[in-house]
């Protein structure tokens, strides 16, 4: 199977996250950066799938050239080769300018049997470009999925929601999205770390992928943030002395509070 991982490097979650005075974009200086946790999860999914049909897993990302640490954390995992994106026109790409990107980047590589991707990123929430994505490549989409399988040309998968568990199926090559339930990512070993500095990463700009400028960026986007402001700091809380009546004042804290 020839596998294609859609990764993305976000800030750490435990890092202090704001955003940028000039134009309210993300300030992704000011935090530490890693590859998605989801995305771990879709390149271990990945990985199981070659070893289990064999094949090749290709990591595709789109962002700085800081992105490139993200890119051989997943190259250390057991990928085999990576497209990074990169062109300062791309900052504040909306999803839809993303999709559209992630897209053209999917159609250089030959013969994709199956594009892995996390449910949504961690910094944007949006949850929209794997379906995004399907829709511009043209391939069904299987969106959500805590179990994947393969047999022949057929791709089938458990979807988890409220109401129980959706089995869906599809003929490849189609895009699959997982998500937190999929599976535990594997940790590289030293082989791999040292092994990845030598694996192929093709990097792209936008004229490579016949892309406009003018079509993407912060510019071009659907959606803009206008105005921001860090959020209050948090006040100090009320001490309640228990006089035998502690649990009444509490209660009737919560009850003005209308959280009772």
């Amino acid at each position: 199977m020839n596998i294609v991982v859609l990764i993305k490097q976000v800030p750490d979650t435990w890092s202090e996250r704001k955003l940028t005075d000039t134009d309210h974009t993300l300030d992704r200086d000011a935090a530490d950066a890693v590859i998605d946790e989801i995305n771990e999860r879709a390149v271990e999914e990945a990985l199981l799938l070659k070893e289990a049909h064999g094949g090749k897993v290709t990591v595709v990302s789109m962002g700085p050239d800081r992105a490139t640490e993200a890119i051989r954390k997943a190259l250390s995992m057991g990928a085999d080769e990576a497209v990074h994106v990169s062109d300062a026109a791309l900052h504040g790409s909306d999803t839809i300018q993303t999709a559209k990107v992630l897209a053209a980047a999917v159609r250089t590589i030959e013969g994709v049997d199956l594009v892995v991707a996390g449910n949504e990123a961690t910094d944007g929430r949006a949850g929209a470009v794997p379906a995004m994505l399907a829709e511009l490549l043209g391939l069904p989409q299987l969106t959500h999925a805590r179990r994947v399988e393969v047999e022949g040309t057929e791709i089938r998968v458990e979807r988890e929601t409220e109401d129980g568990i959706t089995h869906l199926a599809a003929e490849l090559p189609a895009v699959v999205s997982v998500g937190e339930k999929i599976n535990e990512p594997r940790y590289p070993s030293f082989k791999g770390i040292m092994a990845a500095k030598k694996k192929p990463v093709t990097t792209l700009g936008l004229g490579d992928l016949g892309i406009d400028p003018s079509e993407v960026g912060l510019a071009a986007a659907f959606t803009s943030v206008v105005e921001s402001a860090p959020k209050p700091p948090r006040g100090a809380g009320e001490r309640v002395e228990d006089q035998g009546d502690g649990g009444v004042r509490i209660v009737e804290y919560l009850a003005a509070q209308k959280l009772v």
